[in-house]
This record gives structure tokens, sequence and C-alpha cells, in this order.
């Protein structure tokens, strides 16, 4: 009898089938016509167009973001930072080596290295220039995820930052150099803590986030964080906007100098977000004392901040960039400070220009989640966003697979370090610390000026000049 039920079944399907088979276009016809009726003639205020006009007016992301304002009556938390089109690299271009000066053998190695903290008793060497920037655990990226990022920049012999959450002791003790961010929060000051750290960053902003604390609810801080970060139950994580009460410089060039005895010697750093009086916060940390300064541009991400804050403060990174390196050579520091920069660079062509205009090391946030979650955001969409695999509380998290997400994450960066390579053998050049902005010229005149460029329809001995530079040497 069940046969005969699924037969008869099979045998209807089939024929509604074969009947919206032959009526398809007069179906479609019909549709069409009866939508196209009611665009054609309904009043403009009524109209389902009106959308059209409206999203135009505002933009999708303002409408859809105001709706969520509309929905929640609080502050809105917008992950992976800025949807503004900011002045970046990519108007820049290098200069080949062909005749004039010849390119480097492909079979020439071409070395790599950097060091943070040159003058710190024990500076940071790292093999490649591409350091994974802070992304913390429990506030923003699971465990999982983060012992991901411990393997790969082992792999690759560079850095990892722990970001201002939860320092895990298997991150830690696993890392062979590990910085630690100290925040304006209670917790990851332990002095064995620190004591275990390769260097040290003192946040006092980000790019994304500017300068800004925030108050983490309880109930968004569920599992192991709580744990770590030694939270009471029922307690919320404030990340406070100050470090000290009613803090001086003073209070500072005593932390600093706490730090420096507390680890023996490990580089001591400063993270800000680029700002427009970017020249006077350098000032600032250089007084204080510190071995390295980061430079947070706006275009920086993180896991959520107010739009106002990642879209209305601070300054492209590319200018932040610039007016950094720029003030370090004018107050002479530029030998002893290393310069670290971040904030919307996603490939090699924009990390190796960073490091043509003055930047010692990049650190990389965005294209790391999206390079190291790789096809596993395939778990996530279409339902989901593909971030559901990497945060913390993300839905999918537990689908994350460490060992798929370090392999992806090793090719990227060793992808883009061998582009490097070979932009550098291009130039003629066999070592990273050989480029500099002088390999640069930009094909907009507005950029050419304000970077210190020449500007590529112009003759280079002629831009070069008003740029206070001597042309190029020939070598046969």
């Amino acid at each position: 009898m069940l046969d005969i039920i699924i037969l008869i079944l099979l045998i209807l399907f089939i024929v509604g089938w074969l009947l919206m088979f032959l009526m398809r276009r007069r179906l479609i016809k019909r549709m069409v016509n009866k939508f196209g009726k009611i665009l054609m003639e309904d009043r403009y205020q009524e109209n389902i167009f009106e959308m059209v006009t409206g999203f135009k007016h505002m933009g999708f992301q303002r409408t859809f973001e105001n709706n969520l304002r509309a929905e929640s009556g609080d502050v809105l938390h917008r992950p992976l930072g800025s949807a503004k089109t900011w002045p970046d690299f990519e108007k820049l271009t290098f200069i080949p080596a062909q005749v004039a000066k010849f390119p480097t053998e492909y079979t020439e190695q071409i070395d790599m290295k950097v060091t943070i903290g040159p003058k710190a008793k024990k500076p940071m060497k790292l093999d490649i220039p591409l350091m994974i920037s802070g992304m913390a655990y429990g506030i923003a990226l699971s465990k999982e995820v983060r012992l991901a990022l411990v393997d790969a920049v082992n792999q690759l012999g560079t850095a990892l930052n722990s970001g201002e959450g939860g320092v895990m002791e298997e991150e830690i003790d696993g890392t062979n150099n590990y910085i630690l961010q100290f925040s304006k929060t209670s917790w990851s000051k332990e002095k064995d803590l620190i004591k275990k750290a390769s260097m040290i960053e003192i946040k006092f902003g980000q790019g994304a986030l500017m300068s800004s604390g925030v108050v983490i609810p309880a109930d968004e801080l569920q599992g192991d964080i709580r744990k770590v970060l030694n939270l009471d139950d029922g307690e919320e994580a404030i990340i406070h906007n100050h470090f000290f009460e009613n803090q001086t410089l003073e209070d500072f060039k005593n932390l600093v100098q706490e730090l420096r005895d507390m680890t023996d010697g490990v580089p001591i750093g400063a993270k800000i977000g680029a700002g427009g009086k970017i020249e006077e916060d350098i000032d600032a940390l250089l007084e204080i004392g510190v071995d390295y300064i980061a430079v947070d541009g706006a275009q920086a991400a993180t896991h959520g901040a107010p739009p106002i804050l990642s879209e209305d403060f601070g300054i492209p990174t590319i200018h932040g960039l610039q007016r950094a390196h720029q003030h370090l050579l004018k107050r002479k520091a530029r030998e002893d400070v290393s310069l670290v920069i971040s904030g919307g660079m996603f490939n090699a062509g924009q990390f190796l220009k960073a490091i043509a205009l003055g930047a010692d090391a990049v650190y990389l946030g965005s294209v790391v989640l999206f390079t190291l979650s790789h096809k596993q955001v395939l778990k996530a969409v279409p339902f989901e966003p593909p971030t559901q695999v990497v945060w913390y509380d993300g839905k999918y998290k537990d689908d994350f697979n460490r060992q798929e997400g370090t392999k992806a994450l090793v090719n990227f960066i060793n992808a883009s370090t061998k582009e490097m390579e070979e932009g550098i053998r291009i130039m003629g050049k066999t070592a990273l610390s050989e480029v500099k902005k002088d390999d640069l010229v930009s094909y907009d005149e507005a950029v050419a000026r304000d970077i210190g460029v020449p500007y590529s329809a112009h003759s280079y001995e002629e831009e070069a000049a008003k740029q206070n530079k001597p042309g190029p040497m020939i070598e046969l």
C-alpha cells in the first residue's frame, strides 16, 4: 500500500512539474505584467520604487544602521571598522629597475628580517615585517582561533599581539614572540604574565575606537573567559578611558620604567590611533620613553565600535604613517624608536608601500580573520555572516578547525612575503631595509604632493627637484 501511495505522489509531482514547465512563460509573463503595472501606475509616495530613491538619498548602510538604532535606542557597535572610502596607498606605484638599473636575479635571497625596539636591552627580532595585530580572546576571538594564530606566528617567525582581552596560559607560553597589550583594564596585568612577554604595548588608543573605553555586559561574557578575566558572577567587564586617576605623563614615565625593569629590558611601546595632532601625541610618547610606536589609521577595524568613532575621528593610515615618520626624523628619534603601522592594508603591495614610507613593520588584523577562516566561512554563510566562525560568541565557533585555520593563514602570509620579495627584486634591491620613499611615484598629483613623491606625468628629474631630491643614479 505504501509503495502505491509513493508511486501516486511521484506521478503527481512529475505531472505538476510538467504543467509548471509548460506554463512557465505564461506565469512569468503574468507576474511581470502585474508587477510592472503596479510599478508604473502607483503614485510615487506609495510606489515600491520609492525605496530605491530612499536608499540613494541616505545610502543602504545608513538606512540599515538607523533602523537598528530605532529598534534598540542604544549606541550602535559596528564590527570591522569604517565603511568610508579613505585615501590609501593605491595611487602610489614602485619604480622598476630595468635598463638604467638592473633588477636583482630571482635566485638572490632577499633579507626580510626586522628588529623592533633596537635600543632596548632585548629587542624583538622577526623573520618578516608582518605581525598579527591585537584581536582579543573572549572580547573578540574564540579560543581555537587564538591558538591557531599562535601556531601560525611560530611557523612564520613573526609576532602575535594579545589585544586587550584575556591571556590564556597556553597562548603566552606557546608563542615565541608574544606582545602583551597593557590596556585600561583590571586584567592581564599580573607580574607573571608581564615577565613572559617578548614585548609590552601600552594601549592609549586605536584607529576604529580611538581612546574610548567600553562596558561589556556580563551576559556577553560566558564560559572560560570569565575566569581568565577574573570576573565574579554577574560582573561586567570594563575597559576604562584612563589608566590612572588624574593621570599625568609622569605616571607613564614611571610605568614604562617599571615595565622595563620587570621584563629585564624587552621593548616597551605604545599604540595610538592616528589623529589630526599626531605630532603632539608622538612628542608625549618620546617624553615617556617608549621603544616603539604603533600607529593605527582610521581604516582600522575592531570587534565593535560606535560608527561615529570609526568614521568621524582620526586620519587615514597613509597620512598617519607619513606624518609619524617625518616627525620622528625631525625629532632625531627615528633610529631609536621603531614605527609599526596598521589599518586598512590587505595585500603585499600595500604592505611594501607602508615599509617604503617609513614603517618598520605592519600589523595585520581584518585580513588575518578572513584568510584564517578561508573556506571555513562556508559553515556560516549564507544564513550567518562569515565572522560567526571566529568570534568568541559566534554561532559556528565550535566548528572552527584550528589546523585548517593555521594552514590557510600561513599560506597567505607566506604568499604575501614572497610577493614583497619579488617587488624588492624588481626594484633592484636585496633587502627590505633598502626600500625607501625614493622608490615610489604617484599618478595622482595631489597624492604626489602630499606624500612627497614625484608625479608620474612629469620626468623624474623634474619632480625629484621639486621634492628636493637627487635624480636617479644610472648603474651599468
